[in-house]
């Protein structure tokens, strides 16, 4: 009797671990879930089995497999999958022939809120749904390919970045910047931008990569396309790219395009691809706050899936702005009429007559150069438009009649604005009365210039005052001998008439 009870336990321990055995590999409420990224998920079922330490025996064709769901798979295409090694796109390119996409005939979908339970142990493809990213700054994710236990989607998709940039330059003083996201310039002047894209992290899952930067400039700059020059990781190439001006569908100003990146060896996952250019500041620039803004946004292969390399998307816009000013010069004298006591009497009124030139001292020449002047109907406002901060020199070349000619003014224009931001800004503008070697003056200064609300223009008032009355002396003397002049005049006139008569009766 204890003989049997031996036996029957054996057999019941036995039994015991063979469930626990097998327990695993006919289980059939796997999840599969997915990250809180707002994708969309389609999962794809190759094959069915019995999965056993992630192991799939007695495989069968799934749903969305290539052989009629529910057959045995035949060992060559098991060989086959199970000899695939090298880099997920080429094991991808294999298991890609075994499977059917399309959304109509999915296994199903998950999001991060609906998770796809039930699924039955196989040999499972996910993937992002068709279109749904396309134009977007997002990326799909290569084909995910799992043995199902539980599975949490852990997304094999990356983005390139891109960014915009410009140098600013005083004249001045010859101090440029490092690429910063605002200047000031002259109207006139080149200035310098730069573009960056660095190429995503998994371009070795792509058969084909766009890569296109996108280009817009405000009215007031004009693009040289003669200065673009292209670098990847800071060594220039002259091949691979397009700069592309005309027939551009998103009202840019240009692209420079890589139809292919693959076609240029140097190129690798995380690669800088850098763009520099110029482009003159022109007399269509927007003076003060507002500026002139400058943008970029950089399109992308984002489908490692996608063997054409078409689909793609795009970085947010990154903005760079230029921006200018101008001096407004009043001319004016001391009203005659000046009344303190009385209200609205003005102490000075405008003065016609006179002429001015500016010049801005330019340090690499070592000269001083004219800007250009917009002068009033009247003669008594002058405005110089288009400066940026430097050290300026003005000049009076025409005076009033009657007035005394003013020494030359000089004065240093100063500029603060955002240098590192997403919306640079103008914070400040002032301009402030020097000596000739721009050493901001103490004391004894004629020019006083305030900045408008908008930061748009320096305004001052010059003021000419008249030329000495001499003072007069000995006031009645004065008519004295013009009286006796005139006595002197008449009698020399008697004096000549009697002497011609005289002779006349001898």
């Amino acid at each position: 009797m204890k003989k049997r009870s031996k036996i029957l336990a054996s057999l019941l321990l036995a039994l015991v671990m063979v469930f626990t055995l097998t327990s695993t590999a006919f289980a059939v409420d796997y999840t599969i879930t997915a990250p809180d990224n707002g994708h969309t998920y389609e999962v794809y079922q190759i094959f069915t089995g019995d999965l056993y330490n992630n192991i799939l025996s007695n495989v069968k064709w799934g749903k969305n497999g290539t052989g009629t769901e529910g057959e045995a798979v035949p060992d060559t295409i098991l060989k086959e999958l199970e000899e695939t090694t090298g880099s997920d796109s080429a094991k991808l390119a294999v298991i890609a022939k075994y499977v059917t996409l399309g959304k109509n005939n999915k296994y199903g979908s998950v999001t991060s809120a609906s998770p796809l339970e039930n699924v039955p142990a196989g040999y499972y493809l996910i993937k992002d749904v068709d279109d749904a990213l396309d134009g977007q700054d997002d990326a799909y994710t290569t084909y995910i390919v799992e043995i199902v236990d539980d599975v949490a989607i852990e997304p094999k998709s990356a983005k390139p970045s891109s960014e915009k940039k410009v140098t600013d330059t005083n004249d001045s003083t010859g101090d440029t910047s490092g690429w910063q996201d605002s200047a000031d310039y002259d109207i006139g002047d080149m200035v310098p931008f730069q573009l960056k894209g660095t190429v995503a992290s998994n371009y070795d899952n792509y058969t084909v990569y766009q890569f296109i930067f996108h280009d817009k400039e405000s009215k007031g700059l004009t693009f040289d396309s003669s200065t673009v020059k292209v670098y990847v990781d800071g060594t220039e190439i002259t091949e691979g790219f397009q700069v592309v001006t005309s027939d551009l569908s998103d009202n840019c100003t240009f692209e420079v395009r890589f139809s292919d990146l693959k076609t240029i060896s140097s190129v690798h996952a995380g690669s800088v691809i850098t763009v520099e250019y110029k482009s003159k500041l022109n007399d269509k620039a927007v003076l003060g706050s507002t500026g002139n803004p400058n943008t970029l946004h950089l399109e992308y292969s984002n489908n490692p899936n996608d063997k054409q390399g078409g689909d793609t998307g795009k970085t947010p816009e990154d903005k760079v702005i230029v921006f200018t000013y101008q001096t407004v010069i009043n001319k004016v004298t001391k009203n005659p009429n000046y009344n303190p006591e009385e209200e609205g009497s003005e102490e000075y009124i405008p003065l016609t007559g006179a002429e001015f030139t500016l010049e801005k001292y330019n340090k690499e020449k070592d000269s001083w150069e004219a800007i250009t002047v917009v002068q009033n109907g009247e003669g008594t406002t002058f405005t110089f438009s288009g400066l940026d901060d430097g050290l300026y020199r003005l000049t009076e070349t025409k005076t009033p009649a009657g007035y005394n000619t003013i020494d030359p003014i000089y004065f240093e224009v100063t500029a603060d604005h955002d240098v590192l931001s997403d919306n640079p800004t103008l914070t400040s503008l002032s301009a402030s009365q020097t000596d000739d070697k721009g050493v901001e003056l103490t004391s004894g200064m004629i020019a006083t210039f305030a900045a408008s609300s908008d930061k748009r223009s320096l305004t001052t008032d010059i003021v000419n005052n008249k030329g000495a009355t001499l003072p007069e002396t000995g006031g009645i003397g004065t008519t004295i001998f013009y009286v006796l002049g005139g006595a002197l005049v008449i009698g020399a006139a008697i004096l000549l008439i009697t002497k011609k008569r005289m002779n006349a009766e001898k």
